[in-house]
């Protein structure tokens, strides 16, 4: 392994598990390494959207792709931004966006993800009342935050890779 993919690989280390699993196999494509982690930092920690919003993007996303191990990952993260356990239920539930627990916010946020995830566009009424409550910074990266857990979601599901505990 070059020197550079091992830096990298430390980089998503998780001691005592190792590293990220979904990451972790781009080490088998060095020249994409580098340049993904920097993209999924640069989303997941220093995007427009609130930690709690991206989260809630993500496990919606994540829901529609019935990824056990990236359900188990964000259910985590959620916590850690305030998400609480009934809420986690209602990401869920079929439902979903039109449960009356969320508020008109939330629902247009959930609701844009499950259209990107059914139709991968997002309805003119969605974007409206999206615009509401978002910047446009937001507002653009919504979709980028649905695609990336629905493409995380996608490699631990075609590689087998369950739940990280």
């Amino acid at each position: 392994m070059e020197p550079e993919t091992a830096s990298l690989l430390e980089l998503v280390d998780r001691p005592p598990r190792g590293p990220i699993p979904t990451v972790a196999v781009l080490a088998h494509t060095p020249r994409l390494f580098g340049p993904f982690l920097g993209w999924a930092s640069a989303i997941a920690l220093e995007g427009a959207l609130s930690k709690r919003d991206h989260e809630l993007v993500a496990l919606r996303a994540i829901h529609h792709c019935h990824s056990e191990f990236e359900r188990v990952e964000h259910t985590g993260f959620a916590r850690e931004t305030g998400i609480t356990e009934a809420e986690l239920a209602l990401l869920e539930r079929h439902d979903g966006p039109d449960a009356p627990e969320w508020s008109e916010r939330e629902a247009a946020l959930l609701r844009a993800t499950d259209e990107l995830a059914t139709t991968c566009s997002i309805t003119d009424a969605t974007w409206v009342a999206l615009a509401r409550h978002f910047t446009a910074g937001e507002l653009v990266e919504i979709p980028f935050v649905a695609g990336q857990y629905t493409m995380l979601s996608m490699v631990a599901n075609a590689l087998e890779i369950g739940p990280w505990t």
